[in-house]
């Protein structure tokens, strides 16, 4: 068996360790045959036989680059220390072992999905990984932060344990706050029949409820027929995706759909954030059974795009510092917004610099796939494994950049922070409420 890596990080973290003195050989065993036997054979085996080991998926993985391209940090390595090691042993490996490849799988990979595109076969290495993630989580080796999130996602249906009264009472609460704006405004909450249900994920109501105001402006000078729910399937998010507990995840998704059926709405528009995207448009809808998702659903970006374009929304005045803007992995990459979003950047911006490499090719924000959700413990490492997005955010000169996602968010600031590299942070929304313009007759 392939030796136990050393990290010069030495994290502890209370769910790996505690995870791995629960563990006895055999329950290791049954859990990784029934993953790789069961949920995943044809699939894998087709991944497996096809790789050639050519190593050109290193260069695309941004902990490699920023860690002194070290090669175990080179996307086949993670996999070779990990899942093929499984193959190979027909799942008799150590408990040290799975604690190993929990840490890989979970705080140095952020299934971005980068990789698979230099692949020369297109093989997907995100996907493997996350099976890795799925047998962490059945052998009970999960880091705490991130289960105590999908634990939250259990009991609630959101991730960040709000009751429904704190929900509700934060939603008034914006509703009052933008009345002084726009006195006319209301969040409708049940309104059946609505043309679109809006949904968000957690932190909003818990961190950043001046998103929930902004989009309530936004869906009133856009004359939009517009409702939320009162009740559980507000959250669009869903960190049980990326802790491997697909069978809570099945769950949130279903609670998310079935509010929008409930109230019979016509599509559901998400708020900027990518990875609760990429659980209702291609992983939960898959696992619940569904080839696509039974109500349509539009990210934010695009439905920025559809308001601009139709002549909704209109600019006013626009932005002169210098922007730049971070493609989120799961929207872009994962969903092909990357035009829709520059449209709405360079309306509202003047002096609009790209990054390089950018749109499907730009560097993922370290922050994604759950690596930012595993915790304080892991953010040292984090920062360090983004050097290089630290450095192509400063060569863009940019005092600006808007990043529409909430974890990459998160991960930007903390990169900005690190780095020093003095550069302000914003949601597309932030800078729109900046640039549209608010007619007369809705004005306080």
């Amino acid at each position: 068996m392939t030796a136990l890596l050393e990290r010069k990080w030495g994290v502890t973290d209370i769910g790996l360790e505690e995870g791995v003195s629960r563990l006895d050989p055999s329950k290791i065993t049954k859990v990784i045959n029934q993953v790789l036997n069961g949920e995943g054979i044809a699939r894998l085996k087709t991944y497996v036989d096809t790789c050639i080991h050519c190593g050109l998926c290193s260069t695309a993985c941004h902990h490699y680059l920023s860690n002194d391209c070290d090669p175990t940090f080179a996307p086949v390595a993670k996999i070779k220390n990990t899942l093929w090691e499984m193959i190979k042993n027909k799942g008799r490996v150590s408990p040290a072992f799975i604690k190993q490849a929990a840490e890989i799988a979970y705080t140095e990979c952020n299934l971005c999905k980068r990789c698979s595109m230099y692949c020369p076969f297109g093989i997907d290495m995100a996907w493997m990984l996350s099976l890795v993630r799925r047998i962490c989580h059945l052998c009970g080796v999960v880091p705490q932060y991130l289960q105590d999130t999908a634990n939250s996602h259990a009991v609630t249906m959101n991730q960040m344990w709000v009751k429904q009264d704190e929900w509700i009472d934060t939603l008034q609460w914006q509703e009052e706050e933008a009345q002084s704006e726009i006195p006319s405004l209301r969040i409708p909450l049940d309104k059946e029949g609505a043309d679109v249900m809006y949904s968000v994920i957690g932190p909003e109501p818990k961190f950043r409820a001046q998103l929930i105001y902004s989009a309530a402006v936004l869906m009133t000078v856009a004359g939009v027929n517009w409702t939320m729910p009162s009740f559980d399937g507000w959250d669009n998010s869903d960190m049980a995706m990326y802790s491997g507990d697909w069978e809570v995840m099945g769950r949130v998704k279903k609670a998310h759909f079935e509010a929008a059926m409930k109230l019979k709405v016509k599509k559901i528009v998400m708020g900027e954030c990518g990875h609760a995207f990429r659980s209702v448009y291609d992983v939960g809808n898959r696992w619940l059974g569904w080839k696509m998702h039974p109500i349509p659903i539009v990210h934010a970006i695009q439905f920025y795009y559809e308001l601009l374009k139709d002549g909704k929304i209109k600019i006013v005045r626009k932005i002169k510092e210098p922007v730049t803007l971070h493609d989120p992995c799961n929207v872009m990459r994962g969903r092909g917004l990357m035009e829709h979003a520059r449209y709405v950047v360079k309306a509202m911006c003047e002096d609009f610099r790209e990054m390089e490499p950018n749109r499907e090719y730009n560097y993922c924000c370290c922050a994604g796939g759950g690596v930012i959700n595993c915790g304080p413990p892991w953010k040292k490492k984090r920062v360090d494994s983004n050097k290089i997005k630290a450095e192509q955010l400063a060569a863009t000169g940019a005092k600006i950049v808007i990043t529409p996602c909430h974890n990459c968010h998160s991960g930007i600031e903390d990169i900005i922070n690190y780095y020093k590299l003095g550069i302000h942070n914003v949601f597309i929304i932030d800078l729109l409420m900046q640039c549209i313009e608010i007619p007369e007759e809705l004005k306080a």
